[in-house]
């Protein structure tokens, strides 16, 4: 797993626990068309932008949007 790939996980599982990394590769192979261990720093925008979507269906909205920040923020 990339550097960029393990920091996502690492922030993300603190707002969705163990679910943290099978949605996350979902979310990348389903809008980015990668794989989450191969992730790069130029994907991170859009990544987050599909987090917050996708989280913000299962959680508290302002808290997707806080992990699509903090996402985005990495690179």
């Amino acid at each position: 797993m990339s550097a960029i790939s393990e920091q996502v996980l690492a922030i993300s599982k603190v707002y969705l626990g163990p679910a943290a990394e099978p949605f996350l590769d979902r979310q990348c192979k389903a809008h980015l068309k990668t794989d989450l261990a191969t992730l790069t720093s130029g994907q991170l925008k859009d990544l987050a932008k599909w987090v917050e979507v996708g989280a913000g269906l299962i959680m508290d909205p302002a808290k997707a949007a806080t992990l699509a920040k903090k996402i985005k923020d990495i690179g």
